[in-house]
């Protein structure tokens, strides 16, 4: 099951980077810079973006990620202790261990960064599901309820305690929309919900950030333009 975005998020700077030879150590932003703009902020402008926008983007990386299908296995020794001093603040601890689950499914570690768990996702959508409640935590926990059920009536357990070839066949019905039966339009709609909690929370966080690289704002004398190579590898004339 193919569900982690991180390895295809290019953005300019990357194109650069890979266009001019090897990249250069990411810069992330300062401390003093990042406690400006915290990531409630930040995702509420993420959530400004139209509807069909989103729409598109999910419909593309569902696509992408069918077609590649790797081995994906959620990490979950190293994620405790990342969270071992966080006060939930809406979530279940069931509900809370749960979506840690599913956020290493979406996002596991990779040769280049930590899993989401490792970046606090799990932490920044109990804080975001606090701040928002209404439909969306209705409906999160309506599919963290559904997924155990599902996983008890195949399996007898709930679906945090399943191994991960039962995991893996259960998300299997809903993270492709294409191939969802008719009888689990509402968990893909729940799933594409907190897969884009997930994403959002990942590359708002200090690992998310490395990851992309982000370079952040950089003064420059003169603006000169796309670099003609990354112009050329874009196939995009001046």
């Amino acid at each position: 099951m193919a569900l982690s975005p991180k390895k295809d998020s290019p953005d300019c700077s990357q194109a650069a980077d890979h266009a001019n030879g090897p990249a250069s150590e990411p810069q992330t932003p300062s401390a003093e810079s990042r406690s400006v703009i915290q990531r409630r902020d930040l995702l509420k402008a993420l959530t400004s973006v139209p509807a069909a926008a989103l729409v598109t983007l999910n419909a593309s990386a569902t696509q992408k990620a069918s077609s590649e299908q790797p081995n994906i296995k959620p990490s979950t020794a190293a994620t405790a202790e990342v969270a071992a001093g966080y006060q939930r603040k809406i979530l279940s601890e069931h509900e809370y261990n749960t979506i840690r689950v599913l956020s290493d499914w979406i996002i596991p570690a990779d040769e280049r960064s930590g899993s989401a768990s490792e970046a606090g996702v799990p932490e920044f959508i109990d804080d975001w599901l606090d701040f928002k409640r209404g439909e969306l935590l209705d409906g999160i926990r309506g599919g963290l309820t559904w997924l155990d059920m599902e996983c008890n009536r195949a399996f007898g357990r709930d679906f945090a305690d399943g191994t991960a070839a039962q995991q893996k066949q259960l998300l299997d019905r809903i993270a492709y929309p294409q191939n969802a039966a008719p009888a689990d339009a509402n968990a893909v709609v729940f799933f594409n919900h907190l897969r884009d909690l997930v994403v959002s929370g990942f590359f708002t966080s200090e690992i998310g950030l490395r990851d992309l690289p982000y370079l952040g704002n950089e003064p420059q004398a003169a603006w000169q333009g796309c670099p003609a190579p990354v112009l050329a590898k874009l196939g995009v004339e001046k």
